[in-house]
């Protein structure tokens, strides 16, 4: 997560993105996934009217239909979505059913003493769940 963080740091610092938005609530364990990125992002000195936050999401779909509520809002019409490498296909077949321009962006490799494994393998047995059930059955509403 926290590498998410940063590539969205130097993309804001590179003025690729004048806003971040970071969704994601307590899919995993206690802690609120937008709160702890906005949080990581702030001690990197991203000014608080630049950082947006979601904090229900469970899981990529909910990402995907909260983000782009959140940027319709304010007529906000592209996105730059920073994942990490495995999760980018799933998130692009997602972010395909949104109406936003988007492009994909992958998260530097994890730093040694992080783990991701069976990550890779879990993002395929996700994907085929997507690809065979919810591709049709969620939707944003």
């Amino acid at each position: 997560m926290l590498a998410r963080v940063g590539e969205g740091v130097r993309e804001y610092e590179r003025g690729v993105a004048p806003r971040l938005i970071f969704t994601g609530g307590a899919a995993h364990n206690q802690y609120i996934e937008a709160d702890v990125m906005a949080n990581a992002a702030a001690a990197q000195g991203i000014p608080p009217s630049a950082i947006f936050v979601e904090t229900k999401a469970k899981d990529t779909i909910q990402n995907a239909c909260d983000s782009e509520r959140l940027m319709r809002e304010h007529g906000w019409h592209s996105a730059e979505v920073v994942s990490n490498d495995y999760h980018l296909p799933r998130a692009s077949l997602i972010f395909g059913h949104t109406g936003l321009e988007w492009r994909m962006r992958a998260a530097p490799p994890q730093q040694a003493g992080e783990s991701d494994a069976g990550q890779p393998a879990l993002e395929v047995i996700k994907t085929v769940r997507y690809l065979v059930y919810a591709n049709w059955a969620e939707r944003c509403d």
